[in-house]
């Protein structure tokens, strides 16, 4: 099988017991910080309630370890920072993700390192208007990053993940990067800069963003809380989890990761 279509089971088959605690302390370095600058961009979030608990928290087997903390509020739908894996053992999950309120209609940001024992990096600006036909939201978000897109892509240290599942592949769009590598300082340091790059170009877009009219938002966010649903539900890794968790727990711990509680809420406002 070709590298880039290869499972994560696969990769970890092949390297099992990988120590990637010092890749973690990189990455998940680098997320928290990220997470903590679109956190200032919002001063209105506060901590979601169901993550109380979950700082830090463990697998019944304690093969697997993680943090889910997320946070809403004006401005700002889901924000969260989170990680999952083992950190002795070759698998880590972590991400930072904002979904953003109706307020505008600037795309979502999306970014998550991993190791399978390589180096995993999803980068994304999940669009929020039909890409194929508005061109001019097109040309706004996606036209100005084009180059630095290329150049990242083009680099011959990363190669393409293809993902297996068909939804993930839905959500693909210009943004996207979802590229492996070898687990180096040097492919760290090209990707944190390539993500504060873009997190500047994504703050700046919301700074000068035009507002959503009123009588949109509500489709708006029907929307966006349904891709925010199908993302998380979606997700092959899910697989991998309910190996460990069991298929009932994975269940509630999806819930709390899409915001299933917050988006009630939201719904319940109207």
């Amino acid at each position: 099988m070709s590298t880039d279509t290869k499972t994560i089971d696969q990769f970890l088959a092949e390297n099992p017991d990988v120590d990637v605690s010092k890749a973690w302390e990189r990455c998940w370095g680098i997320l928290s910080d990220i997470k903590a600058r679109i956190a200032t961009r919002f001063p209105e979030l506060a901590p979601e309630p169901n993550c109380a608990d979950r700082n830090y928290y463990t697998s019944p087997n304690g093969e697997f370890e993680g943090s889910m903390q997320a946070w809403s509020g004006q401005g700002c739908d889901w924000l969260v920072n989170s990680w999952l894996g083992n950190r002795k053992a070759s698998i880590l999950d972590m991400n930072a993700t904002a979904f953003l309120g109706q307020e505008t209609d600037v795309p979502h940001f999306i970014m998550v390192f991993g190791t399978i024992p390589k180096l995993f990096f999803y980068f994304d600006f999940t669009p929020r208007r039909n890409l194929m036909v508005d061109t001019d939201y097109l040309d706004r978000y996606y036209g100005t990053i084009n180059e630095e897109y290329l150049a990242l892509r083009g680099d011959p240290a990363f190669q393409w993940s293809v993902s297996h599942g068909t939804y993930m592949r839905a959500l693909t769009n210009p943004s996207t990067q979802s590229l492996m590598g070898d687990l180096t300082d040097d492919n760290i340091d090209t990707l944190e800069s390539y993500a504060y790059r873009m997190l500047e170009h994504w703050l700046g877009w919301l700074d000068a963003a035009a507002p959503v009219p009123q009588e949109q938002r509500r489709e708006l966010r029907d929307y966006d809380f349904k891709v925010r649903e199908l993302g998380y539900a979606r997700d092959p890794m899910n697989k991998l989890a309910e190996q460990v968790f069991g298929a009932d727990q994975v269940e509630t711990m999806l819930n709390i990761r899409m915001g299933s509680e917050q988006m009630q809420r939201r719904q319940q406002e109207d």
